[in-house]
């Protein structure tokens, strides 16, 4: 798997005059930002060593080497932070960073001994409390929501940079009846986090979400 650059944080400003920076945090603990070793900005060029000092209203208070005073920390105000993907440890079995998931190809799980079918590329890993769904673009504008569940999701391989997927009856276009439409034609739910991430693609830049065997948490 080619190693990836993931955003886990933006410096927001300053605290104090010694040169202590706000950090608005991305993982999903938000002191966290400090565990993988030096971050770097978007190029890859400009390395960052944090030392947290504490948590201000949510926003992680961290010191950076090399930087002594409120101008200087001010100067990197809008930066974003970013670790590598392989600073992260392997998650357990069935289980993926959205990082990970986000840029596969999927291919629809052919009916009847066809042929399978090209389907689009995973551009989105959404929970919007009911189990994580993977959102499908098609590549025409057209997205699709998909539950993450192994029988929609049969098969998952970062390898070969695809998943396999079945689709429950309804969601796609051409299974859908009377009175039913597309997923991608309602609204889709507002993103409880809103941090759409850019470059990380999902509320938590180190989140991991799990293949499970239900659709929905909580039943049977």
């Amino acid at each position: 798997m080619v190693n990836k650059l993931i955003c886990v944080g933006i410096l927001t400003g300053a605290r104090g005059l010694r040169g202590e920076v706000r950090i608005k945090s991305f993982t999903g603990a938000v002191a966290d930002i400090a565990t993988y070793g030096p971050l770097t900005d978007g190029s890859g060029t400009r390395e960052f060593r944090l030392a947290v000092s504490g948590l201000v209203k949510g926003h992680v208070v961290a010191r950076i080497e090399g930087v002594d005073d409120r101008d200087a920390a001010l100067a990197l105000k809008g930066t974003r932070l970013f670790v590598a993907r392989d600073a992260l440890p392997e998650p357990p079995k069935d289980e993926y960073y959205h990082a990970d998931l986000i840029g596969l190809s999927t291919v629809r799980k052919a009916g009847g001994g066809g042929p399978d079918e090209a389907f689009g590329t995973v551009s989105a890993v959404h929970d919007f409390g009911a189990g994580d769904i993977l959102e499908i673009d098609r590549g025409d504008g057209e997205k699709i929501m998909v539950p993450f569940t192994r029988a929609a999701v049969p098969e998952v391989d970062l390898a070969g940079g695809r998943l396999i997927i079945d689709p429950p009856a309804g969601i796609v276009d051409d299974d859908a009846g009377p009175g039913r439409r597309r997923r991608s034609d309602q609204t889709p739910p507002t993103h409880a986090n809103g941090h759409e991430g850019g470059e990380a693609g999902h509320a938590k830049a180190d989140r991991r979400v799990a293949l499970t065997d239900r659709g929905r948490r909580g039943r049977p």
